[in-house]
């Protein structure tokens, strides 16, 4: 077990809000390269870390932690910052707002990169695509709304995990799958935009941008990866 935190990522997958946690956290971390090209997240060496073969995973002191959502909560919880204390009023409304990104946001947005991942191969994707987009753009509503309300962990003088989560998958929408995104516009969510541009001018985000190959406004004005496997920092 590492006596440090050990972050296994790939370029533009979800451990990169892993790592903008840990450079807002000011953690110490090493990280290892997952080779998607040559499918390493399916090695019997990295199922032993994250037995479900997804990014990230991270291996911690108290051991090897997967799902993005439990590695945020755990760092925060550690660390005592970008989410609400465990006895804190808001706890329970900060958690349910961090399970519907993972559990509803995220998980549609999985089908319209993976569609064939939840239906045969034979069937058309497009009914599964037209719903989880449907999903998608409502739960971009709602999120807009409660970026708006004034919460100190949505769009708060500091960010939270919930920003962090949020911002990286407002960036997926817009740029991938590439030549299939104008069902989604950035735009449309003011108060989204105005928590993503806040986001950029971070520490977190330029220390992101030099380790994965990243443009200058990765939220504002995503574009993939150059080069495309990042630069393995």
């Amino acid at each position: 077990m590492p006596n440090t935190l050990r972050l296994h990522y790939a370029p533009d997958n979800a451990s990169l809000i892993v790592r903008l946690a840990l450079e807002e956290l000011g953690l110490p971390y090493e990280t290892v390269l997952v080779d998607r090209t040559a499918s390493a997240q399916k090695s019997p060496a990295y199922r032993a870390i994250n037995p479900a073969a997804k990014i990230p995973a991270l291996e911690t002191p108290d051991g090897a932690i997967f799902e993005t959502a439990a590695i945020l909560l755990y760092l925060a919880d550690r660390a005592g910052r970008l989410a609400p204390s465990i006895d804190a009023p808001d706890r329970g409304m900060f958690l349910s707002w961090l399970f519907y990104l993972s559990n509803t946001l995220h998980a549609n947005l999985r089908i319209t990169f993976y569609p064939h991942k939840y239906i045969d191969r034979a069937t058309d994707p497009a009914p599964l695509l037209t719903e989880a987009r449907k999903n998608i753009t409502e739960g971009l509503r709602i999120l807009d709304q409660a970026v708006g309300a004034g919460h100190d962990w949505f769009n708060g003088a500091t960010p939270s995990i919930l920003d962090l989560y949020l911002a990286a998958m407002l960036r997926w929408m817009v740029i991938y799958p590439a030549g299939d995104t104008d069902w989604v516009a950035l735009s449309d969510w003011p108060n989204l935009t105005r928590m993503t541009a806040k986001l950029e001018t971070r520490a977190s985000v330029a220390a992101l941008i030099e380790a994965e190959g990243m443009a200058p406004k990765p939220f504002t004005k995503p574009a993939p990866p150059n080069p495309p496997e990042g630069v393995a920092l």
